[in-house]
């Protein structure tokens, strides 16, 4: 039972009876009363009392479900043809519709045997049993298809009841199985739609490159399947609403009946459920295939940021290791020479650092929905850069200033030596003379010029140039040198007293000794006065 209550229940079609449809012995033309009641008509057929109840109900059934609920709610109008057969024949439809029409009746035109003997009885016995019919609508008996297009113009009536209806059996049930196979059509593509819908908004987002890669690809291809379908079913759509209209496009004088412009109007309204089905469909995909796109960015940027963050932390650990200042002027040169290599090769990874944070501020601009997690890479991105050009820049400093202090230092320690050289090159015995002793003094006056060129700077200025790099190692060089400068300077003080009193002894000149005036006007032994020494 349960299982039978859970089963889907839907109304009959065409393709369901079709085997009973096909033995026409009950039909919708399309013909309408005055009124614009639908007319089902029972044409003559022979075997109608052997036909099965449930054939006969699900007939029946079938045709008062197509007309419209408008065109249906005035009433059938049934027309029975019983011109060739007897009044038992008339008594049996008449029995049959009464206790198994389903539909709301509003009158019965029954084309009773046209033979003399049984069109009598069929007089008789019409006013004997009308109650057994228990029929609350009248029942008219005709002579004639004459007397019927007194009640229903000719123009809705088939040529078999002398009107000029238009009607093709097998056309008019390859119509209906098109129609409802076309309808299913449109449901069937809309629940896939939906269901395609559905798997889409509960698809959890991939956190790695490949697997969105994977799902974009698999759900554009589905998406690709589904729009081809779509369009199977509008093409099958629209040559279905091309057959219908056919009589009208082949003869202008055609005119489609009112069950056709019904046909007409259901293909119109499925083809515009179709379409409003594909305009939601394409709304929702393209939200879907933006988040997924905009995933697919998403991850190919946070991979490309972890890459370029392990290069950037790898140049900037190297850098934090490059702390030595140098102890010479060679070893600083050669200590700038590896910073401007370190420099080169951060440049490619600084490159991708700053255009991957301009590519993920491009990607906030166009309202990606991971702004959240892109902003804060992207400053990170931008804070290593500056921190690695202004460390750079810091350490070049740093290193300039050790160059220009041990290049000081060297010449210093040049002119140390310089001075030393001058003065053990000075031989003594050439500086007793007055020559030799002034040409020692110019020698040293001249050396004693270059001396500023080579003088460090005083305490205080040399402390406020060189503090960054003042380690203990470079002051005790400093010392050490600035303590040589003042030894050669106190050399060379020294040796220039020496020289100048050389000079002095060799030009201070003879002075006469006048004789004394008490001398002794006597001829005396003649003396030599040395001068003083």
């Amino acid at each position: 039972t349960d299982e039978i209550m859970q089963q889907e229940i839907r109304p009959l079609v065409a393709v369901d009876i079709i085997e009973q449809l096909h033995r026409q012995f009950a039909i919708l033309s399309g013909g309408r009363g005055k009124d614009g009641a639908p007319i089902i008509t029972f044409p003559e057929f022979a075997g109608f009392s052997e036909i099965p109840d449930d054939d006969f109900l699900n007939v029946v059934t079938y045709l008062t479900s197509i007309p419209s609920l408008e065109a249906a709610s005035i009433g059938f109008i049934i027309i029975i043809d019983r011109r060739r057969d007897k009044w038992s024949a008339v008594k049996a439809s008449l029995t049959r519709i009464a206790g198994a029409f389903p539909g709301n009746l509003q009158l019965v035109f029954v084309l009773r045997p046209s033979r003399f003997i049984q069109r009598a009885i069929a007089d008789i016995g019409i006013k004997l049993y009308r109650d057994d019919f228990k029929m609350k609508v009248p029942i008219i008996m005709l002579n004639s298809v004459s007397d019927l297009h007194g009640y229903i113009d000719k123009s809705q009536l088939t040529r078999e009841l002398g009107g000029t209806l238009e009607y093709g059996h097998s056309q008019w049930i390859h119509h209906r199985t098109a129609i409802e196979n076309f309808a299913m059509t449109v449901k069937t593509t809309a629940q896939m739609l939906q269901t395609f819908g559905t798997d889409l908004a509960e698809t959890e987002l991939p956190n790695d490159v490949q697997c969105t890669e994977e799902l974009l690809s698999s759900h554009s291809e589905h998406h690709s399947k589904l729009k081809d379908e779509l369009k199977l079913a509008v093409k099958q759509g629209a040559t279905l609403l091309t057959c219908i209209r056919e009589p009208v496009t082949r003869s202008a004088n055609s005119k489609l009946s009112p069950d056709e412009l019904e046909n007409v109007a259901t293909v119109e309204r499925l083809l515009a459920q179709l379409d409003e089905t594909e305009k939601a469909f394409d709304q929702f995909w393209t939200k879907h295939h933006l988040k997924l796109e905009q995933c697919l960015q998403l991850r190919h940027f946070e991979h490309d940021f972890r890459e370029v963050k392990l290069t950037l932390d790898n140049l900037m650990e190297t850098q934090a290791g490059f702390a030595d200042i140098g102890d010479s002027v060679t070893r600083v040169e050669n200590l700038l020479k590896e910073q401007k290599h370190l420099e080169e090769k951060g440049q490619e990874p600084l490159e991708k650092a700053q255009s991957l944070a301009l590519h993920g501020e491009q990607l906030i601009q166009n309202n990606h929905y991971a702004v959240d997690s892109i902003r804060p890479k992207c400053v990170e991105l931008r804070r290593i850069c500056d921190d690695f050009t202004n460390e750079t820049k810091k350490k070049y400093d740093i290193l300039g200033k050790s160059l220009e202090l041990h290049k000081q230092l060297d010449k210093a320690s040049q002119w140390c030596e310089a001075g030393i050289y001058l003065l053990a090159s000075q031989a003594v015995d050439k500086c007793q003379s007055q020559e030799g002793a002034e040409t020692a003094l110019v020698e040293i006056e001249k050396f004693l010029v270059t001396a500023k060129e080579h003088q460090l700077s005083n305490p205080k200025e040399f402390y406020n140039q060189f503090d960054m790099i003042l380690t203990p190692e470079i002051k005790a060089n400093a010392q050490r040198i600035v303590q040589k400068l003042e030894d050669v300077q106190e050399m060379f003080d020294k040796r220039q007293v020496s020289l100048k009193k050389l000079a002095a002894k060799q030009t201070r000149p003879v002075q006469p000794v006048a004789p004394h005036p008490e001398s002794s006007p006597k001829r005396a032994s003649p003396k030599i006065t040395r001068p003083a020494a």
